[in-house]
């Protein structure tokens, strides 16, 4: 399925600030997951991830070209001049591409690269202040907020990196502000495409999670709009634990929470997006 980003004055996804300083968390998502690469040997680097027909080696290829493109991103849209790259991107095929194309590397020059793209991105964030953070950049669903396309980063971001520990059986690091981060951003992530495809409905979808606390409500609509809470008027509940709502969120676990099929639509339309149903 090809994007189709709203872009210009009008978001399609609207946030708050549910985290001070939005590069902390991504970078240090980001220079950890090269520390834990930097000591695996090629063998592990071949292993299969949880991603079809990639391997370590793969997923981390994948992450230098988004990480390149985020730098791009942000520093254009903090010269004024958002990008508009990604209308018509198939956000399934073309990344398959890519990785499928890039130049053969060894493990170790894969790192490397890694390593440097993780930098200019830390560069192109360098001191950002509350005005800076709401100027808009791209990112799939369109120009958004450069804190909104921070918390797209880490959440792709976060993801991958346990795409690539469960296989290899690496212990997994969950840090409250990347995951409060991750759910927040996902959950509304479904909502904004379903705008996007031109959606009116009208809902209210709270997300409550446990370990770490965290409650997000997002109201659905032709925009959407999240907040911390409480939500007004009558919502769709989804509880449960904050790791595993990210993980099925993300297609990588069933939802071990039960909806009604009339309210499953809240959800969004993220499985479209990437060919890939919530499963239950």
């Amino acid at each position: 399925m090809q994007l189709s980003p709203r872009y210009g004055d009008e978001p399609v996804l609207r946030m708050p600030s549910l985290i001070d300083d939005p590069a902390t968390p991504l970078l240090r998502q980001r220079r950890r997951l090269a520390e834990r690469l930097a000591v695996l040997d090629d063998h592990q680097w071949a292993v299969s991830s949880r991603c079809a027909g990639w391997s370590v080696q793969d997923v981390a290829t994948h992450l230098i070209t988004t990480n390149q493109f985020w730098a791009l991103s942000v520093r254009a849209g903090r010269q004024g001049a958002p990008t508009r790259y990604l209308d018509g991107f198939d956000p399934v095929a073309t990344p398959a591409q890519l990785v499928e194309g890039s130049p053969d590397s060894t493990p170790a020059q894969t790192l490397e690269q890694l390593i440097a793209s993780n930098e200019a991105l830390a560069d192109a964030l360098a001191d950002l202040d509350d005005a800076g953070w709401s100027s808009p950049a791209e990112a799939p669903p369109g120009h958004l907020s450069l804190r909104l396309v921070a918390l797209h980063a880490l959440w792709d971001s976060w993801i991958h990196e346990r795409d690539i520990a469960l296989p290899l059986g690496l212990p997994l690091v969950d840090e409250p502000d990347e995951v409060i981060g991750a759910l927040a951003y996902v959950a509304a992530l479904g909502p904004a495409f379903l705008a996007l495809r031109g959606s009116t409905r009208s809902a209210t979808l709270e997300v409550r999670a446990t370990d770490p606390e965290a409650r997000v409500v997002i109201e659905l609509g032709p925009t959407v709009e999240v907040h911390g809470g409480p939500a007004h008027g009558a919502a769709v509940v989804l509880a449960g634990d904050a790791v595993e709502l990210v993980e099925a969120l993300s297609f990588r676990a069933p939802l071990l929470v039960e909806l009604a099929d009339r309210d499953r639509w809240v959800l969004g339309d993220l499985g479209a997006v990437f060919d890939q149903p919530i499963r239950s």
